[in-house]
């Protein structure tokens, strides 16, 4: 993969709503199995973690910008195997009445292949089970499914 990852999704929710999903880390949990911490201000440090009893920090990173519920974008690294930080960012905008457009764009990623590569299978699976919990309040462990398709 070269270039910008960019995953576009409409939503029927809020954008609070879907602001609450990213940075809060009780209702991340409930669709990405792992969650997120900061206090979200600009120049913060953010963790992803585990969402497992241990905590363990899989993704961390600095909070570049924060609108909320608008738009956050940070900084985001693999602290055992990134050697540059890619970015993310989330814009949220409202769509139509009741209708959210999230645009998530994960860039910076030219110096670390293996990183393009893992979150372009990762980001669909998890954006997509996030419009899946905001639309019907269902979600599928998406790191233990297999595809039982052929």
């Amino acid at each position: 993969m070269s270039g910008p990852f960019v995953y576009v999704t409409y939503i029927y929710t809020t954008p609070q709503k879907v602001w609450d999903a990213i940075t809060k880390p009780e209702f991340a949990k409930r669709y990405w199995f792992n969650y997120n911490v900061s206090d979200w201000k600009m120049g913060s440090r953010w963790e992803h973690r585990k969402g497992d009893d241990s905590g363990t920090v899989m993704v961390d990173g600095t909070v570049l910008e924060s609108d909320p519920p608008h738009r956050l974008v940070t900084t985001w690294t693999r602290p055992d195997k990134s050697k540059e930080p890619s970015r993310v960012t989330y814009d949220i905008a409202q769509y139509g009445p009741g209708l959210v457009c999230l645009t998530v764009t994960h860039d910076q990623l030219e110096r670390d292949p293996a990183m393009a590569n893992g979150i372009s299978g990762g980001w669909p699976k998890v954006l997509s089970n996030l419009k899946s919990l905001l639309e019907t309040g269902k979600t599928e462990n998406i790191w233990l499914t297999q595809n039982k398709g052929g």
